[in-house]
């Protein structure tokens, strides 16, 4: 592409249900066309008391007025055309922790309890509309927010306990983990399949459980079975804010007991992990000050120690497949002061990588997987290759051949079949994983990386490798 020449917009595909504000992007420039009525809206919203609190609690996106692309906007039957700053790596809810789903939740709540004095209101409640800038969530659909009627009715209550409540006492009460049904259902949870699921001492003495699952699952359904007459009655703004606040105060009731994690007291309870952990960092520090990484995923991150070194250079998407330890790392990074350092650059995120998110929605793109949302120009692989090949089953020549794939400097540590680990790994089960060996991984990295730099690991079983892709146009200096 030429200098100076900007690529041609195009919608994005997720923003399809935003007729009035739909997104498009443009290059690296994210927009948003407004209709005639949505622009009368953001006129009146912009310089608002309200809005100007949201912008400086950073509670959402920066957003401006932009004349870019007016032409092409106003070709397709929009008015005005606004320019987001752009979220750097988008995650999805079923990516989230617990209390990750739970603080946008709350987010969500306080937005509405605070628009509609200010007179506005918002037209949905899902948690798409939400985005997590390091451990900070933020609204990013301004085009939600519309003008409030003098009277009316809360039109994302439903949505809100189907995508937001619903899974969250899923997890507070049944200790059910909702990733899995978030993943697998993108509207929520149906509020009738989750009153069947809970006892008659949860409908009866668990606050909330009946006036916002069952009796609101059948209220519903009678509106259906009656088309729909009741749900014009208009509710008085101090009604919804009630209703508000008891959502409010019953989010923050909630808890979620991790104790089932295999994971979560991991640097505590294994030996090897804290023998080593000095080494490691002193390697990943080394890594990362040749690499200069803007974003970096830290496969199997665990507590995040090397996900907040990696944070001193940039952006970090710290992964792991246990609930429990990215609940976590999210916990202690949102203890920490809003604009800290890691609080600002961790995204931790519920992934396992043998099963990652795929594209899904309509026509499998709405919502993007993970590769194609994010790219890193560092992939921290530490202590996790044994546990994709023995424990997933997975063959380590495609382990090593999806790291290339991702066309980014790796740290990557081998652990001997002679290590402790391997060996209880292998108690309950058959040896079947022949390819997995250090002859076998040297051929593999040979066919894609380059070796910039090993160490051993004390005690001998274990060692670092920096591996730089053949075919990367980024130069990782040999020692």
């Amino acid at each position: 592409m030429s200098a100076g020449v900007c690529p041609a917009p195009s919608f994005v595909p997720g923003s399809y249900r935003d007729r009035s504000a739909r997104v498009f992007v443009a290059g690296d420039q994210v927009l948003r066309g407004l209709t005639a009525e949505a622009a009368d809206v953001w006129q009146r919203l912009q310089p608002s008391g309200f809005w100007q609190q949201l912008t400086a609690a950073g509670q959402v996106v920066p957003t401006w007025e932009s004349a870019a692309h007016q032409a092409w906007a106003s070709a397709h039957g929009y008015s005005l055309v606004l320019q987001h700053e752009r979220v750097p790596e988008l995650s999805w809810p079923w990516e989230w922790s617990f209390s990750m789903l739970r603080d946008a939740a709350l987010l969500q709540l306080s937005l509405l309890q605070r628009a509609l004095p200010a007179g506005f209101d918002m037209a949905d409640a899902t948690p798409f509309n939400f985005q997590f800038r390091g451990a900070n969530p933020q609204l990013i659909d301004t085009g939600s927010l519309r003008l409030r009627q003098q009277h009316g009715i809360w039109e994302g209550y439903r949505q809100f306990c189907e995508q937001f409540l619903a899974p969250l006492l899923l997890q507070s009460w049944k200790q059910v983990d909702f990733q899995p049904w978030l993943r697998g259902r993108m509207s929520g949870i149906p509020l009738r399949q989750l009153s069947g699921l809970l006892s008659w001492r949860d409908l009866l003495f668990r606050r909330g459980a009946f006036t916002h699952i069952w009796l609101h699952s059948r209220v519903a359904a009678a509106m259906q079975r009656r088309g729909g007459a009741e749900a014009s009655a208009s509710l008085s703004t101090q009604m919804i804010l009630n209703n508000l606040q008891g959502l409010s105060t019953l989010l923050q009731s909630l808890k979620w007991n991790t104790v089932d994690s295999e994971w979560r007291d991991y640097y505590s309870t294994a030996e090897h992990a804290a023998a080593h952990e000095a080494e490691k960092s002193q390697f990943v520090r080394a890594a990362c000050d040749r690499v200069q990484p803007q974003l970096t995923w830290d496969l199997g991150c665990n507590q995040g120690r090397f996900s907040r070194i990696a944070a001193e250079w940039g952006r970090v998407l710290a992964l792991d497949a246990d609930h429990a330890v990215i609940e976590r790392l999210y916990c202690s990074l949102t203890a920490e002061p809003s604009d800290s350092l890691p609080r600002q650059r961790i995204t931790p995120l519920v992934c396992n990588l043998a099963d990652p998110s795929p594209a899904q929605g309509w026509r499998l793109s709405e919502r993007g997987s993970l590769e194609s949302r994010s790219r890193p120009q560092l992939v921290l692989c530490l202590a996790l290759i044994h546990h994709l090949v023995i424990g997933h089953g997975l063959l380590l020549e495609d382990v090593i051949g999806w790291l290339a794939a991702l066309h980014a400097p790796v740290v990557l540590e081998w652990v001997e079949r002679t290590d402790p680990i391997i060996g209880s790994m292998l108690q309950q089960r058959r040896d079947v994983f022949v390819d997995y060996c250090f002859a076998r991984l040297q051929v593999a990295v040979g066919r894609y990386f380059r070796i910039v730099a090993e160490q051993s690991l004390s005690g001998g079983s274990r060692r670092l490798l920096l591996l730089q892709p053949r075919d990367s146009a980024v130069r990782v200096q040999h020692d």
